[in-house]
């Protein structure tokens, strides 16, 4: 499933969507050849060779609609496919679109992965889950796009996955609250459906809708 360098909008937006230590757009501590300690500067620019002189001109309101977009997509680590898939799911029925559409995406077995805390990045969560290592009320389940519902408990077994479950217990990471992280157990509970203000999101949601239903 290509998607392309992680970082490539990072950079055109000027931070990073993951809050990634790594990240090009964030400075950081370097070894210099005689041994010593150097700050690189943030790429916090466009990439390519003319990025670092290139103006950030004014957006066209297509064009602000469809950065909403991407940095959504790049955030779950979605196709385009799946990203407008949920889409067309989450604007049946009642409700607002958006928010819906933001449960829809928070309530992913990946994302619930990543956000609870059992793995550093939605990447590594992404690997964790298509290798089997994670379960949910004991079951493996290997499917990233697995529709996650209250009272369901997500979980690393310390005995299958001894190196992961490590890691997962030396994350701390802040839990949203309608996941509930026990760190000694490796598991998270999925107590209820995400609230639209407990959804933590820089993407302003109502362009993106607006971006599908053009």
């Amino acid at each position: 499933m290509k998607k392309g360098p992680k970082h490539t909008l990072c950079r055109r937006v000027g931070k990073c969507l993951w809050g990634m230590p790594n990240c090009p757009t964030n400075s950081r501590t370097i070894k210099t050849r005689e041994g010593g300690e150097a700050t690189s500067s943030p790429k916090a620019y466009p990439a390519g060779q003319h990025g670092p002189n290139r103006r950030r001109g004014k957006l066209s309101t297509y064009g602000e609609l469809l950065l909403e977009k991407q940095k959504l997509r790049r955030y779950y680590d979605l196709t385009e496919h799946q990203l407008r898939f949920i889409y067309e799911k989450s604007k049946r029925g009642a409700g607002i679109t958006g928010e819906k559409l933001l449960q829809n995406l928070e309530m992913r077995l990946v994302t619930a992965v990543y956000r609870g805390g059992l793995a550093p990045t939605i990447f590594a969560a992404r690997q964790a889950v298509s290798h089997r290592h994670i379960l949910v009320d004991g079951k493996i389940i290997d499917r990233a796009s697995y529709r996650l519902k209250p009272g369901q408990v997500i979980s690393i077994s310390a005995e299958r996955s001894p190196m992961l479950a490590s890691i997962a217990k030396g994350i701390d990471a802040l839990t949203p609250p309608y996941f509930q992280k026990d760190a000694e157990e490796c598991k998270v509970t999925v107590l209820h459906e995400p609230l639209p203000e407990e959804i933590q999101s820089e993407v302003v949601i109502s362009k993106v809708v607006e971006y599908y239903a053009r």
